[in-house]
């Protein structure tokens, strides 16, 4: 496998293929240059898992901090300030009077 491809890959594809290797190496049938070749493949293909796996940690970070900064539909916007109000109510005392 070129040492670009692995970028290429899914997360779950990577895995996938990390867990072929294991089973390969498991085998004890490889002479030892493909372990070595196997290895390798495997440590790049566990440095693209945790790129991918911290690419989803921000983004769920960025999801989250943007949903704590925008308003809740559900609330109301009042459409008279409380100065106006107030305001009406001290003219409205000072008529009493």
């Amino acid at each position: 496998m070129p040492k670009d491809e692995p970028k290429a890959l899914s997360f779950e594809g990577a895995m996938e293929r990390l867990e072929k290797i294991v089973n390969e190496m498991e085998s004890s049938k490889l002479p030892l240059e493909e372990l070595l070749v196997r290895y390798e493949e495997g440590i790049r293909l566990i440095a693209v898992c945790n790129e991918r796996l911290a690419d989803a940690e921000n983004r769920i970070e960025t999801l989250t901090r943007n949903a704590e900064t925008k308003p809740s539909p559900t609330t109301k916007q009042p459409t008279e300030g409380p100065s106006k109000v107030s305001t009406k109510n001290q003219n409205d005392e000072i008529r009493l009077f």
